[in-house]
């Protein structure tokens, strides 16, 4: 069986776990984490990382940091993961989803504006298996409307857009290190802050509401609570974990793309031929190979296929149902405007397996199989 997904392991983790456990230090903010932080800070440019204990964690530290409250509005696609959602839902504030590209799937950055009232405090874009949203436009909004801009960049890391790094470019970027990410720590994630102005409240709220981050640098010779929090940290054993990863980044990400690109080669001609569609990646979006996905006719073919490549023994998944058409999507948010693609889209989608090990033979006879449904 070829399954969907092999969580990355790089044998120097348990290593690196193991002096943890030495160094009786396996509790959060220990020397992987910092080390974890620092390599994301460098390589994304961006002003502090903090890493958390999911990425729906450090979503809900960027909405607690925006001060959004009850009754505000918060845009964001309804094709992503219910967390997206869930961070502003936990503070009182209404989910404004609006439709997606087709190419992209991506939020339709030409919808936003429409979607804004008096009402609205932030933007969420989300970028689906690691391919940029058009920030260019997204942010211009932003500012004109002067909203803070969130990046779901749960599936970003090693992607940029024009240059930069995807969740280095709003006021906070998500990372997620779920064991189905490029990088894992089984579970976690990390908060991007670009402006150090936002820090000192980060870590803050992050430590429990305590200043014990000011408190272990020697700021202060003793620590207090100071705000609300809660507690973000993960355990420093998972940043091990990840720190071996992030070590031999580039070559994890070389490999996957290499995958990548086998599976666009392959399938091309089946895409040509109008039978599906493949993945587009905009001019100026580099992305991280995150997923390879493919589009059947509609939701009875995609079926089919999923049915197909299971009785080869081949496991693909279908992805996100929209927000909007689920139960807590119509008791706490809206849909703004008309879904022409989200649904349509997601009912299309069917995701073929990638992961770091996954073989070329493999990555082979899995278009194959795909081909022989097709044939």
């Amino acid at each position: 069986m070829i399954n969907f997904n092999v969580p990355p392991y790089v044998d120097k983790a348990m290593e690196y776990i193991q002096e943890c456990v030495r160094n009786q230090k396996i509790c959060g903010d220990g020397a992987y984490t910092k080390k974890c932080n620092e390599w994301i800070e460098e390589k994304t440019k961006t002003a502090k990382c903090l890493l958390t204990t999911s990425c729906t964690h450090a979503t809900e530290l960027a909405a607690l940091l925006c001060g959004i409250g009850p009754g505000e509005e918060v845009i964001m696609p309804s094709y992503t993961f219910v967390s997206t959602a869930n961070a502003f839902v936990l503070r009182g504030a209404v989910p404004v989803f609006v439709d997606i590209r087709p190419d992209t799937m991506n939020m339709d950055e030409k919808l936003i504006e429409a979607a804004i009232t008096e009402k609205t405090r932030a933007i969420v874009p989300v970028h689906y298996a690691g391919v940029a949203c058009e920030m260019d436009t997204i942010m211009a909004l932003a500012s004109q409307y002067h909203l803070s801009v969130i990046e779901d960049a749960a599936q970003g890391i090693m992607s940029a857009y024009k240059g930069k790094a995807l969740g280095a470019i709003g006021d906070f970027g998500c990372f997620s290190f779920h064991e189905t990410k490029n990088y894992s720590m089984g579970e976690g994630g990390a908060l991007l802050i670009q402006n150090p102005k936002d820090v000192e409240a980060a870590e803050i709220i992050r430590e429990k509401g305590t200043n014990r981050s000011m408190y272990y640098r020697g700021q202060i010779d003793k620590y207090t609570w100071i705000n609300f929090g809660s507690s973000y940290l993960p355990s420093d054993t998972n940043a091990a974990y990840l720190y071996a990863q992030l070590e031999i980044a580039e070559e994890i990400n070389n490999a996957r793309l290499s995958l990548w690109q086998r599976y666009y080669e392959n399938l091309s001609p089946l895409a040509e031929a109008g039978k599906i569609d493949l993945p587009v990646i905009p001019e100026g979006c580099v992305h991280n190979a995150h997923m390879f996905y493919i589009k059947a006719a509609d939701l009875e073919e995609r079926t089919a296929l999923i049915a197909h490549l299971k009785e080869k023994e081949i496991l693909s998944v279908f992805h996100y149902i929209p927000l909007h058409t689920a139960p807590a999507g119509l008791k706490f948010g809206r849909f703004h405007g008309e879904d022409r693609y989200t649904t349509r889209e997601s009912e299309r989608l069917a995701r073929l397996p990638m992961y770091y090990g996954l073989a070329m033979e493999q990555v082979d006879y899995i278009c194959d199989v795909v081909k022989g449904f097709y044939a």
